[in-house]
């Protein structure tokens, strides 16, 4: 079987930590006998730079005809922050309605905890998080003083949603952000994640603020016990975001299945990557189960160690673990954790940021070779 794999390397060390996960995932193609066939698109500052634009819809179309791309890092400070971030990843994830990010906080043999007395057996959890909806529709502006009007569109493949603003302020000028979650919305994703939790160990736990902002949190907490119901053996709790915080960092073993709106999922997956080891190690992935999936370090571009050869792909390279395991190839998915463990665990070959001295090919080469020697 062959694969066929759009690769958007990106920005800063982008190009540099996704050559390392292609070679990786390559050698674990090899090893189960499958094929894998990259397809470059150039998306990102350099493209914007150049042209002016920052993905057409011709790319986009081009694009949803695939099951699972490969992403590098977005971002560079020749743009103004928020453009790229908005103009292609956000622009991406609403076409291709990539309503879940999936976010395993797993801490591996060999890497350190900034969190006394946890180790790998205590920090094993996935982190479900809602992908298109809530403060991030990207709805909102702003307003002077005196009166105005404001027309904001929300347009999703299962609904739309128009809001007509009149504003009447005498404040000398307001700036506002339309949040909304829907019970379409709140419904998917909460239910992949207690579908998750029966493979694992049948706990989903839910965040929000519902004790504050009551009417779009306590919704999401209503659509959350609807769809508990439907499954009588999985235990559930209620976690406001400020308290789940310190639930990680006091307690991470007991959490399994945690699912969370969008903004605060963002939120807690960062601190998520950091109980973990860092955000060297932390993978993402934005999913359309029925569509076209995208797979990520959560990290950013980091301009300034562009073409130093020093990041660690590890994250990269287990971004593409969840891209072959998303295509069916969970053997060779497995084979790529198995090796970045045995990579850890041995700590001969390892980036700065892990106390090592090796370069990022380096440790691609190792775990590439790793896979090879199975």
């Amino acid at each position: 079987m062959n694969y066929k794999i759009p690769v958007i390397p990106g920005d800063g060390i982008g190009p540099e930590i996704v050559a390392e996960g292609q070679k990786v995932l390559q050698a674990a193609a090899e090893r189960h006998g499958f094929g894998l066939e990259w397809i470059p698109f150039d998306l990102g500052a350099e493209h914007y730079l150049r042209t002016g634009e920052l993905v057409s819809e011709e790319t986009l179309k081009e694009l949803s005809g695939y099951r699972a791309i490969y992403l590098g890092a977005i971002g560079d400070p020749r743009v103004r922050p928020g453009v790229l971030e908005k103009g292609v990843l956000l622009a991406m994830r609403f076409y291709f309605d990539q309503y879940i990010n999936l976010r395993p906080v797993k801490l591996l043999e060999g890497v350190w905890t900034p969190l006394k007395d946890k180790g790998p057996k205590d920090i094993d959890f996935v982190v479900v998080r809602e992908n298109t909806e809530d403060f991030y529709v990207g709805q909102g502006g702003r307003a002077r003083r005196g009166k105005s009007h404001a027309h904001l569109e929300v347009l999703r493949s299962i609904y739309q949603v128009k809001f007509g603003l009149d504003i009447e302020s005498d404040s000398e000028e307001i700036g506002y952000q339309i949040g909304m979650v829907s019970k379409e919305g709140c419904r998917r994703v909460i239910s992949y994640a207690f579908q998750m939790a029966a493979s694992r160990e049948n706990h989903v736990s839910s965040v929000d603020k519902a004790n504050v902002l009551s009417d779009i949190y306590g919704f999401w907490r209503e659509v959350f016990e609807d769809v508990a119901a439907g499954y009588p053996g999985v235990k559930t709790d209620f976690n406001f975001v400020d308290a789940i915080t310190m639930w990680f960092v006091k307690n991470p073993e007991w959490f399994d299945v945690v699912v969370a709106p969008n903004m605060f999922g963002d939120i807690i997956t960062d601190l998520g990557a950091m109980i973990q080891g860092g955000l060297g190690l932390a993978p993402g992935a934005n999913l359309n189960p029925e569509g076209t999936s995208m797979f990520e370090p959560i990290h950013g571009s980091a301009p300034k160690y562009k073409g130093q050869n020093k990041i660690n792909p590890i994250a990269t390279i287990w971004a593409g673990a969840l891209l072959l395991e998303h295509l069916g190839q969970k053997d060779a998915a497995d084979d790529i954790i198995r090796a970045i463990e045995v990579n850890l665990r041995q700590g001969k070959v390892k980036t700065y940021d892990l106390g090592g001295s090796s370069t990022t090919s380096e440790v691609g080469d190792e775990i590439s070779r790793l896979i090879r020697s199975g």
